[in-house]
């Protein structure tokens, strides 16, 4: 990789990796410090990469890599508690809670019948068989609808954000990759 493309790199990704490290070191110095040496990083494996259509992944993945070795490196300063408090429930929650008002602004751009379908069977707890009934469409219709406009709403999440996901598919961070708010009327997803 040449240097014009780490350069391209750091002015693409800069601004969403800076803000996916500094939530999980302790201060702004430490965070600016972590980037630098993601971009050298980079710069010095990009040989290694071989496909490049997996390069944002991989630029994630030297990016964790460098957050879990700052903390290696960090000295205890004082002694783990023996019982922790269980911090994937409080991330996700968080998360939750985060990506709820940009949800209910994208759901509003789903055409009608998706949306209709959408509320009713995830937000009013109707199956998809009362779907049908509440409707008066087929089963497999039902579905058919409810699955487009999941499938539909996961497009305009992956045209917003950025999501990082555990080996098992749950969303464990995002990064805005446009202006969520553009997507919901009284709330701004990057304040929550």
């Amino acid at each position: 990789m040449t240097v014009a493309h780490t350069e391209a790199l750091w002015h693409e990704m800069h601004g969403a990796l800076k803000g996916f490290i500094t939530k999980r070191v302790p201060d702004e110095s430490t965070a600016e410090d972590i980037l630098q040496n993601v971009f050298m990083q980079i710069h010095a494996h990009a040989d290694t990469l071989k496909d490049t259509t997996k390069l944002e992944s991989w630029i994630y993945q030297i990016t964790r890599n460098a957050v879990v070795d700052y903390y290696r490196s960090q000295k205890p300063e004082q002694e783990v508690p023996e019982t922790l408090p269980a911090q994937d429930e409080v991330e996700e929650d968080d998360l939750a809670r985060q990506l709820a008002p940009c949800l209910h602004g994208m759901i509003q751009e789903l055409p009608d019948k998706y949306r209709e379908a959408l509320v009713l069977t995830e937000y009013e707890g109707l199956s998809q068989s009362d779907l049908a009934d509440h409707l008066g469409i087929s089963f497999s219709g039902a579905k058919s609808r409810v699955q487009r406009a999941r499938e539909q709403l996961k497009g305009i999440l992956l045209q917003c954000c950025h999501f990082e996901l555990d080996r098992l598919g749950k969303i464990i961070d995002y990064a805005p990759n446009c202006d969520c708010g553009a997507h919901q009327s009284d709330a701004d997803c990057e304040s929550n």
